[in-house]
């Protein structure tokens, strides 16, 4: 059983999602894959996962760093797994490249070479949006490039982290 609690953040509607223990999901309503994990039927429910990750989004969206992060649970591949890693090491107030991300993961993998193009897909299916910072990764000349959330909500979200002033 999948478990939904809505959340009105100042860029709109946020639906996330549980297992019942860790969230599973965070989507501004409406956006690219939204809901794309979810498997089976959903109840909406008022979980401690949910206060915790509503206290982070409050936090977050007062301008502060959360200095926590809600448990989470990543139903996802490994591929999208391990980007999804690195994205979480990515400070507050930062960015990185999607081929950044690419030159961590080769290494880690011990190879010469791992594809952006493959790194930004994976980035782009994000299934915890804010949290697992993907607003974060920028292209090569740190240019905001693809949002599923909207380029509009990335530069806002920058913008409020102080990693971008125009």
């Amino acid at each position: 059983m999948n478990y939904t609690y809505h959340y009105c953040s100042p860029l709109g509607g946020i639906t996330l999602t549980s297992d019942g223990e860790a969230l599973t999901e965070l989507w501004f309503d409406g956006q690219k894959h939204y809901g794309s994990t979810i498997d089976g039927s959903t109840a909406e429910a008022n979980l401690p996962v949910f206060t915790e990750t509503v206290r982070w989004l409050d936090i977050y969206f007062s301008g502060r760093v959360p200095g926590f992060t809600p448990s989470l649970r990543l139903l996802t591949a490994p591929f999208r797994r391990e980007v999804c890693e690195i994205m979480l090491t990515i400070p507050y107030g930062h960015t990185m490249t999607y081929g950044e991300i690419a030159a961590i993961m080769a290494k880690q993998r011990g190879t010469a070479h791992m594809s952006a193009q493959a790194v930004g897909g994976a980035v782009g299916h994000n299934p915890i949006s804010i949290i697992i910072p993907c607003h974060r990764v920028v292209g090569a000349d740190s240019g905001l490039t693809g949002y599923a959330g909207g380029l509009d909500r990335k530069l806002r979200l920058l913008k409020l982290e102080k990693a971008i002033t125009e």
